[in-house]
């Protein structure tokens, strides 16, 4: 893998997420310090944390599916990349996304 290709996007993976914490944290406190009620902020903190569980499942499923669908790959013993290829990998993105929907359905 080339180095050169792999830091730049790492860096800028980092960069945006530290924006995007940074403004989640000036937009909490600016809520707490305009005295807001305490159910509302309540309110909206839960709803952040099932947010983020939420998206730690959905990823976790699709990575999972994705990981079967590169399984399959290797034990069909296909080693070019194909339209068939991208089609099993296409294919297990989906099903993992359509797995969440149906549990994200069933919790809440």
């Amino acid at each position: 893998m080339n180095m050169a290709i792999l830091i730049p996007m790492v860096l800028f993976v980092c960069i945006a997420y530290s924006i995007k914490v940074c403004i989640d944290a000036m937009v909490r406190k600016r809520m707490v310090s305009a005295g807001g009620s305490p159910e509302l902020i309540d309110a909206m903190l839960r709803d952040e944390e099932q947010r983020r569980r939420h998206s730690s499942l959905r990823w976790g499923i699709v990575l999972l599916s994705l990981a079967l669908g590169f399984g399959l790959i290797q034990w069909f013993g296909w080693t070019e990349v194909t339209p068939g290829l991208i089609a099993v990998l296409a294919g297990a993105t989906g099903l993992g996304n359509l797995v969440f929907f149906a549990i994200s359905r069933r919790l809440g």
